[in-house]
């Protein structure tokens, strides 16, 4: 192992042994291990360093009330018994803070300005999926379960949580400790060189 290269344990943590969560346990997670999280993933790359990801945390009864209309049936025991419940999604006026964020390109926040809506999402949807992505790994990194979920009615939750349209859901991702019986076996994988070729 290098240098650079984390443990065994750290890599089974992050990677091999982690599932997706069916089953979440009783204990609440805090604004503490939120902010942990953030603080782990937020260095993690994005174009121009856009940081274009927004995290809305749904926790009590009544915000929950509002969201579990709008999951997809199959979803919502899961949404239910998470402690947490995270609203990932895409700020589409992201460059509003291009100016503190990428002072190496002064003329970062005209040009996107500039560019159409449908542009500028373009730009938001791809960056906050990478930073998304970043984000489990820092859910996992915490010692708490995730599960990402799409099943859910977009449009709903976007008029609910985001009335002004500047932001637009991803995806939801319910955290919390591994509940009872909490996974089912894992599923197959494809191979490298399923997946992997060089020219």
């Amino acid at each position: 192992m290098s240098e650079t290269e984390i443990n065994q344990a750290a890599q089974n943590l992050l990677f091999t042994e982690a599932h997706t969560p069916k089953t979440f346990g009783t204990t609440p997670v805090t604004d503490e291990q939120i902010r942990g999280i953030w603080e782990r993933m937020k260095y993690a790359p994005t174009a121009s360093n856009t940081n274009t990801l927004r995290v809305v945390v749904v926790r009590s009864p009544e915000a929950k009330a509002r969201l579990l209309p709008l999951m997809a049936e199959g979803n919502r025991a899961r949404t239910t018994s998470a402690p947490a419940t995270l609203i990932l999604a895409a700020d589409t006026r992201f460059h509003e803070y291009l100016a503190m964020l990428s002072p190496h390109a002064p003329d970062a926040v005209a040009y996107h300005e500039a560019r159409t809506r449908e542009e500028r999402e373009a730009t938001a949807t791809f960056n906050a999926l990478l930073q998304a992505g970043y984000f489990i790994i820092a859910v996992r990194a915490a010692g708490l379960a995730a599960g990402p979920m799409l099943g859910f009615d977009k449009v709903g939750v976007d008029a609910e949580f985001f009335g002004d349209g500047r932001l637009g859901a991803l995806f939801v991702l319910n955290i919390g400790e591994y509940g009872p019986d909490p996974y089912r076996p894992r599923g197959p994988r494809l191979e490298f060189d399923q997946v992997v070729s060089s020219i």
